[in-house]
């Protein structure tokens, strides 16, 4: 039996960073991964394919410059499956080398196989060699999650599918139903939409994205909506069923029906913790396979961590790599420091979104007394260039005090502009700081400023 001074389980982005944290702390590391490849969902089937067949999407589509040379401009006519994942498959092998070059660079070993536990302290993982135990002082699950499933939707693998099945239909829908308005729903729905697909959304709840600002989500959907996407809010898929045509139903509880040539299932996902024997190490999950964790991403067991999508909210790549890192560094005992309260959101649809902080409907909750300032891309030079005069950058702050409390943007390039009012707003900055700096010109990094005099002026006026 090898010992080791910690073990991941699970090579995405939580495992990885975890791993690399421990073993830049000179302590002996291993790593289990069940897929032959590493990188988890996020780089074989999740979030880098998601996002760059978002960006194949953009770029064939013409997307980005129709409102300069008209609606019809495309790169490519006839766009396929294969033109996308072609590009998706490139880059998911240029990152599994990269990931798999920084664990050897690190000395951190790798094994391939289906890890579970045989009492708290013991590992056994079984691969193509057989099966091994190892033994280590501190465990940390990073086992991310998978596609739920429902009986009332009998997945096929070719027109009725989930979200890490996109890349295998045979060809583009003329039409797709969308079953789930959240991140992964709401993102595939905006890609097919953009490429002349139509789309059906299906959502039990009243609206989209309800975790995001309501003004921005109102934005969004106007742009679904005209990109003839149909939304059917508050309707609940009771079952779907193939037709002998080859055609998609989807049977509605309020007796609607919804007829596609594909269906993509994306209500929610589960945590892998099936094969984990989580009981052998006195661990429990609950109902959708999440497991409970502290503060510090401690089970109920000391030394036995568990980070990333298999926890739960907000199942971000980029807080999942934070988690595992604060998570290794607290089981060494090792000094960290970071704050939820600053992580940003990112998502991908079409245009984009990415916000931070509280939105105008929980500080109206809290009778917070704040003030909005509103900078619109058409305004903005930068916006004119790139052809994108729909985006908007939304700045919430304290009337009294001027704090940054929120910050909301809608627009492509939206994920990478939310980094400077970030800095801000985890330096207890002021919206005054926006007035007073010079931007480059011209940038959409100007809707700061322009946002700032707008916020600043509704309170001047009182």
């Amino acid at each position: 039996m090898q010992k080791y001074d910690v073990i991941v389980i699970g090579s995405g982005p939580a495992g990885q960073r975890a791993a690399i944290q421990a073993a830049k702390s000179g302590k002996r590391v291993a790593l289990i991964e069940k897929q032959q490849e590493i990188g988890g969902v996020c780089v074989n089937s999740g979030t880098i394919p998601s996002k760059t067949m978002r960006e194949a999407v953009l770029h064939l589509s013409g997307y980005n410059y129709q409102n300069i040379y008209g609606i019809n401009y495309r790169v490519k006519d006839k766009i396929t499956m294969a033109d996308l994942a072609f590009r998706v498959q490139h880059v998911i092998k240029t990152e599994v080398d990269v990931a798999e070059a920084q664990l050897t660079r690190n000395g951190i070993e790798l094994v391939h196989g289906a890890a579970s536990f045989a009492d708290p302290k013991t590992i056994r993982v079984t691969g193509t060699q057989g099966v091994s135990e190892y033994t280590a002082d501190v465990f940390i699950i990073a086992t991310g999650t998978k596609p739920a499933v429902s009986p009332k939707v009998p997945l096929n693998n070719r027109n009725i599918i989930n979200s890490d099945q996109i890349l295998q239909m045979p060809e583009l829908p003329k039409t797709l139903i969308v079953v789930g308005g959240g991140v992964i729903g709401v993102e595939y729905t905006c890609m097919f939409a953009v490429l002349g697909v139509r789309v059906i959304l299906v959502e039990k709840r009243p609206r989209l994205l309800e975790f995001a600002d309501a003004e921005i989500v109102e934005a969004l959907s106007y742009h679904l909506r005209d990109r003839r996407v149909i939304m059917r809010l508050n309707e609940e898929v009771q079952s779907v069923e193939e037709t002998p045509d080859g055609k998609v139903v989807a049977n509605l509880q309020s007796n609607k029906k919804v007829l596609g040539d594909a269906l993509l299932y994306a209500v929610g996902r589960m945590g892998n913790v099936d094969e984990l024997s989580l009981a052998a190490a006195g661990i429990t999950s609950d109902s959708r396979g999440r497991i409970p964790v502290d503060a510090d991403y401690r089970t109920c067991q000391p030394h036995i961590f568990a980070v990333g999508d298999v926890i739960g909210f907000p199942s971000l790549a980029s807080v999942s790599m934070e988690q595992g890192r604060i998570a290794a560094a607290k089981a060494l005992g090792l000094p960290v420091h970071s704050n939820p309260a600053n992580y940003p959101y990112g998502i991908y649809s079409i245009p984009e979104i990415s916000f931070l902080g509280k939105t105008e409907e929980q500080l109206t909750n809290e009778d917070a007394p704040y003030e909005v300032g509103i900078a619109y891309y058409r305004e903005i030079a930068r916006g004119q260039i790139r052809g994108d005069t729909t985006g908007r950058l939304k700045l919430i702050f304290h009337r009294e005090t001027k704090k940054l409390l929120g910050i909301h943007i809608i627009g492509e390039g939206a994920a990478e502009l939310l980094h400077i009012g970030q800095a801000v707003f985890v330096l207890d900055g002021t919206i005054e700081y926006f007035v007073d700096v010079v931007f480059n010109y011209p940038t959409l990094a100007e809707c700061y400023k322009a946002a700032a005099f707008n916020g600043l002026n509704k309170l001047a006026s009182l």
